[in-house]
């Protein structure tokens, strides 16, 4: 039975992957991303899929953890596109990971939550401080990361068998370093504990980023020689990322190492300090991990415009995140034109119960205006949805919305 779902879901998927529009869509985000005067770049992802679900296609049917999942990535890709495709491309090929063990930091979460839905994944976090005195320093444990050859290749071997003759399988990555150490530190104490700490024992978070920069780069290290970067990925942090040197096709012939990867990092709970505070307390840390990668994008829904210069000194930066808390207008003016500004467009505006269609239109045609004044490409990523109301369709409004304003330009 699963596999003659798969089957069915790959038929599908294909039909759609091999259209033209892809290429033509591939190539017009390299050209983006290259810095050439072209249309902004649209995606849509992080979705509360729970609330999309009324339609009976999403609903997977699969057991399997494995080809449960492959069955979750044929029907969401296909009902995106179907629904409110923007810039996505579909790719024509299916991309598997390895089977591959990360320890990570060493720590679990601690916290009580609360929910007004049940369903959401997206709920309020009282996290339990977990990392009080010096000896909390060595709960952050080295990174260990183990590949499973056995696993893989039977995992890649099941599923030639099972769809080679519909898509072709190419399998790499299986796991990752994670370099958001703020969004890390924050989980295992709080953001209020961290504010108190840094007016009050800034030596000792200086103490716990440098113990996981060290882990972060011990688990670089382990993944680049067993090549287990995924450099065919064609998304960092929802950003599309085919360019020209690293990624110029739908599969990337170069080696699984971090120079032909991208990598993301954020400081997302320094919007509340003062920029001298990001350049002490994050840039010499991240700038450690931005020189392992080929490219690097920087920033999620911090606010960031005050403190450009700061983060501008990152080694190979090219896209910049804008989220809702920055100035646009301020960002604009102090964003190198030779990176991206990366716009955030405010989820909330898909959280009520009224959609309002001209605030949307205003808003994307102001960000636009101010890049273009800028000389700066700009893309928009709607992201972070939490809810819709269980209103779909304010997605593909949304959609119709954003490709008619970035059509203009």
């Amino acid at each position: 039975m699963e596999k003659e779902i798969l089957r069915k879901l790959a038929n599908q998927y294909m039909e759609l992957a091999t259209l033209p529009i892809q290429q033509e869509k591939l190539e017009l985000i390299k050209a983006f991303n290259r810095g050439d005067k072209v249309r902004p770049i649209v995606t849509i992802f992080q979705l509360p899929w729970h609330e999309l679900e009324v339609d009976e296609f999403l609903r997977p049917l699969c057991k399997d953890k494995f080809l449960r999942n492959i069955e979750i990535f044929f029907r969401q890709e296909i009902y995106r596109w179907h629904n409110y495709q923007v810039d996505m491309v579909l790719e024509p090929c299916l991309k598997i990971p390895f089977s591959v063990q990360n320890t990570g930091y060493g720590i679990k979460v601690q916290e009580n939550t609360l929910s007004s839905d049940f369903q959401n994944n997206i709920r309020s976090h009282a996290f339990i401080n977990q990392l009080e005195e010096w000896d909390d320093v060595e709960k952050i444990k080295e990174i260990k990361i183990t590949l499973d050859d056995k696993l893989s290749a039977q995992r890649k071997e099941m599923m030639e068998d099972m769809l080679g003759n519909i898509i072709p399988i190419h399998q790499e990555g299986g796991t990752n370093v994670r370099c958001a150490f703020w969004d890390f530190l924050a989980e295992r104490m709080s953001v209020e504990d961290i504010y108190y700490e840094l007016i009050d024992r800034p030596e000792f978070l200086h103490a716990l980023m440098d113990k996981l920069t060290n882990s972060a780069l011990s688990g670089i290290k382990q993944m680049n020689e067993l090549k287990l970067f995924a450099v065919s990925d064609n998304y960092c942090h929802c950003s599309p990322i085919y360019t020209d040197d690293l990624l110029p096709d739908f599969i990337s012939q170069k080696m699984g190492i971090s120079k032909n990867a991208w990598m993301c990092g954020m400081a997302q709970l320094f919007t509340g300090v003062a920029p001298e505070i990001t350049a002490e307390f994050e840039i010499p840390y991240i700038s450690k991990i931005a020189e392992q990668f080929g490219s690097f994008y920087y920033g999620c829904c911090e606010r960031l415009d005050d403190r450009l210069d700061i983060v501008q000194k990152i080694p190979n930066l090219r896209k910049v995140s804008c989220s809702p808390w920055s100035n646009k207008e301020n960002f604009a003016q102090n964003l190198d034109p030779k990176l991206i500004m990366s716009n955030k467009p405010s989820p909330a505006f898909l959280a009520t119960e009224y959609f309002d269609e001209r605030e949307i239109e205003k808003d994307l045609i102001e960000t636009c205006e101010i890049a273009k004044s800028n000389g700066l490409n700009v893309e928009f990523l709607l992201k972070d949805v939490s809810t819709l109301r269980r209103d779909p369709s304010k997605l593909t409004k949304w959609a119709d919305i954003a490709m008619k304003v970035v059509n203009r330009y």
